[in-house]
């Protein structure tokens, strides 16, 4: 696996005073899916282990998503791991194909146990990889 996608579509409580999603929404949703990944590559054991945990966002907004309208999230790491950290792709398409949020987010991972950091290993990345 190397791709992940996962579907949303905006609620009543999703929209804000403009009629759109709301920016914290869409934040949200970006933890939503990688979480998600994580959940659909991590044995059991790896999940009670480790924990990932955001250190940086950076988010481009490009378009609006009303209430009742549908995005699919897209995710993916495109560069190996750089000690207990790694970048994080993720983008939002619209029913009309077009590109609605674009991110980099940046994630650590942590032994659950001791909070402390861990180097992510090769083959805790891996599933992750981006191979396009």
């Amino acid at each position: 696996m190397a791709r992940f996608t996962l579907c949303r579509t905006a609620t009543a409580q999703d929209i804000d005073e403009l009629g759109h999603v709301n920016n914290a929404v869409w934040v949200k949703w970006i933890q939503d899916i990688a979480v998600a990944h994580w959940e659909s590559v991590a044995s059991e054991a790896e999940r009670a282990a480790h924990v990932w945990v955001v250190t940086r966002h950076e988010i481009d907004y490009r378009g609006n998503v009303a209430r009742g309208e549908s995005v699919t999230g897209e995710t993916w790491v495109p560069d190996p791991p750089k000690g207990a950290r790694f970048d994080r792709c993720v983008r939002f398409i619209g029913a009309d194909g077009k590109v609605k949020v674009e991110a980099i987010t940046t994630w650590a991972l942590l032994d659950r146990a001791s909070g402390r950091l861990l180097r992510v290993r090769a083959e805790t990345a891996a599933p992750f990889m981006d191979r396009d």
